[in-house]
């Protein structure tokens, strides 16, 4: 049953996963990494993080299925203010395995947090897929646009804790109301077993999907990631000024959620498609051959934009070509895709060890051709298999 009060407060909670996942691009330069940049430690904070999102899958569905999701929502934001406030003591030059030890705890309460959102959420992406997740993709870039905010403009405040005092505050807050929220339990979508998830990944389809799947998160992640250290030392900007670019990067992705709310209805979605991958891939062109800030701030209007279309009409495709798909459970190879794509931001740490933060811009430009490359794959398949295709015309 689709119940309007519980799928807004959830939908309003991916603000509080924006801050969560977007928070370590933006702290980077306070913990002083765009002076001294030690790439593979950078590659390990991030890495942390991830492993605490895939610790999170053993402990969600059973706390969803015996408390409900307003219980885990709070537990999760509660369980991201503590991380956070971990990491505010434990700034350089303290010891780095505290502070992957708070990114384990702050990534572990993302990954429960957006499995409890998405099972929230459940009934109204049964009911119009694209346009949820592009309402959730709204709350949650507007999350990472404000914590690149508060960052940038407590960027010289002392001492560095109070930052994340700033940074937690949110996440108490959102502890305080998810706790106070009565709602039912609901469905609790069980996690499938590889033998039951590969009954619908056979296909060349599925495998596409979730290549397509690891190379946009991959460039989406590895750039918010990085940024702020790429201009820094590409420029010489200040970290206040690189923080308000990575800003002006999650406003061209919030500004596209927008424009998609009002394209998707009207425009044709492969179109839509096609136009989102050659966008990033002029964008991410730009950016790796600028020299100055109107090329950066070019780059990186084209690579928001573009970025902001992709993932909620992939979604859309995948939930009609593969019914059983649900996007708040780990799915078989999708979840590959997913977890790959998280994986980016980690991996150019050692890249950048060898070859420099440029490493942080290559990368998501020869994502974005892999992307195109794979979209094409895709038309291609299902022209040959002859399926229909609800997203080619416009609603």
């Amino acid at each position: 049953m689709l119940q309007p009060a519980v799928t807004r407060s959830a939908l309003t909670g991916f603000l509080f996963s924006g801050l969560l996942m977007s928070f370590l691009g933006a702290v980077l330069p306070v913990w002083g990494y765009h002076i001294h940049t030690n790439s593979l430690r950078v590659g390990a904070y991030f890495l942390a993080q991830t492993v605490g999102l895939l610790l999170s899958p053993a402990i969600g569905p059973r706390l969803l299925r015996r408390k409900g999701t307003s219980y885990a929502l709070a537990l999760a934001c509660a369980l991201a203010a503590a991380g956070l406030l971990e990491l505010g003591f434990v700034a350089p030059p303290v010891h780095y395995l505290w502070r992957m030890a708070g990114l384990l705890i702050t990534g572990t309460a993302a990954g429960l947090l957006n499995m409890a959102l998405f099972h929230a959420i459940t009934p109204a992406y049964e009911l119009d897929p694209a346009s949820t997740l592009n309402i959730g993709g709204t709350f949650f870039g507007l999350g990472c646009l404000i914590t690149a905010l508060i960052v940038s403009g407590t960027y010289y405040v002392k001492p560095v804790w109070l930052v994340f005092v700033l940074l937690a505050a949110p996440a108490a807050l959102g502890s305080w109301l998810y706790a106070r929220q009565r709602a039912p339990t609901g469905t609790v979508y069980p996690q499938p077993s590889w033998r039951q998830a590969s009954a619908e990944f056979k296909g060349l389809a599925a495998v596409l999907f979730a290549l397509l799947l690891f190379f946009q998160f991959g460039n989406e992640w590895a750039l918010a990631g990085w940024l702020p250290l790429f201009i820094s030392q590409r420029l010489g900007t200040s970290p206040s000024t690189a923080l308000l670019l990575l800003a002006v990067y999650w406003l061209a992705l919030l500004l596209g959620r927008f424009g998609a709310q009002y394209l998707l209805p009207r425009v044709s979605h492969a179109r839509m498609l096609v136009g989102s991958v050659l966008a990033p891939l002029f964008g991410s062109s730009v950016l790796s051959f600028t020299d100055n800030l109107m090329g950066v701030v070019t780059g990186i209007l084209f690579l928001g934009a573009g970025f902001a279309l992709i993932y909620p009409l992939v979604m859309e495709k995948i939930g009609y070509r593969f019914p059983r798909f649900h996007p708040g459970v780990f799915n078989g190879i999708f979840s590959i895709g997913v977890v790959g794509g998280l994986l980016s931001p980690a991996t150019i740490g050692v890249y950048a060890h060898f070859w420099g933060v440029g490493a942080a811009v290559t990368v998501p430009l020869l994502g974005s051709i892999m992307v195109f490359l794979l979209l094409l794959l895709l038309m291609l398949e299902a022209h040959l298999s002859g399926r229909p295709n609800n997203s080619t015309t416009a609603a």
